[in-house]
């Protein structure tokens, strides 16, 4: 079992809609998927048209008493699964530093290990921040995917996550990086493309297209091939996901 994440400090940049849309291109490949909607607002949630079961509560489910497998839902999609988001995760944070304080290591991990045996691919949105849940994150995923505007203030974002690898001992060679919402007709944009910053070294080469199409996945709650395949932005997710499965060990 593969485990990955996407992540940003920044919203607006396309970290949700990457992972539903990567999410569904697993899954039509026969790879059996869940993601786990770990950000609070519950976008990806809301895409794949899924509501939680029930509220759940966290010291429940980190303690055992309530098994996570319990939250999962269907989607629908063939091989698509997920754990949607409530309110409730805003109370992860501080149930995850209780059990911190009390010896207990990485509890994501712990709670993500008995999926292996259902699934090939677990896929984490992220909170767009710096916390002890995104830390866990962090260190749990074989690799970590950070959707950046060809704009100096995005790189920053990229930056500052490279640094909290750093600082807390983390690898940031799983950090890969790849363009969104690329505008050509923007100079900055293309000159980006073209010299991408060394920081960048491990990014992913396909660039996603600005384009208003990715709008309409709000309209139809559904990710974007699965009512345009044929739209270039859809076929541009498509390539990233074979980029992504080039930096995967099981695929």
């Amino acid at each position: 079992m593969e485990t990955i994440a996407f992540f940003n400090l920044k919203g607006g940049v396309g970290k949700t809609t990457s992972a539903v849309n990567i999410a569904w291109h697993a899954a039509n490949e026969g790879i059996p998927t869940l993601l786990w909607d770990l950000d609070p607002q519950g976008a990806a949630s809301w895409l794949l048209d899924s509501k939680a079961k029930s509220k759940a509560q966290p010291k429940k489910i980190l303690n055992g008493k309530t098994p996570i497998g319990n939250l999962v839902k269907p989607t629908n999609y063939q091989h698509l699964d997920i754990i949607p988001a409530d309110f409730s995760i805003r109370d992860l944070e501080q149930q995850l530093q209780l059990q911190s304080e009390q010896g207990q290591r990485n509890l994501i991990a712990k709670l993500i290990e008995p999926f292996s045996e259902n699934y090939a691919l677990i896929i984490l949105d992220c909170p767009p921040s710096f916390s002890l849940l995104s830390e866990q994150i962090f260190d749990t995923a074989d690799a970590l995917y950070l959707p950046l505007i060809p704009t100096h203030l995005s790189l920053r974002t990229f930056e500052q996550t490279r640094d909290f690898f750093k600082k807390n001992k983390l690898k940031p060679k799983r950090l890969h990086a790849f363009f969104t919402m690329v505008d050509r007709r923007r100079s900055l944009h293309r000159l980006m493309l073209a010299h991408p910053p060394k920081m960048l070294k491990n990014g992913l080469p396909t660039p996603i297209p600005y384009a208003a199409v990715v709008e309409r996945m709000g309209d139809h709650q559904a990710p974007l091939p699965a009512f345009d395949r044929n739209a270039h932005v859809s076929k541009a997710y498509a390539s990233l996901w074979q980029d992504i499965k080039a930096t995967l060990s099981d695929f």
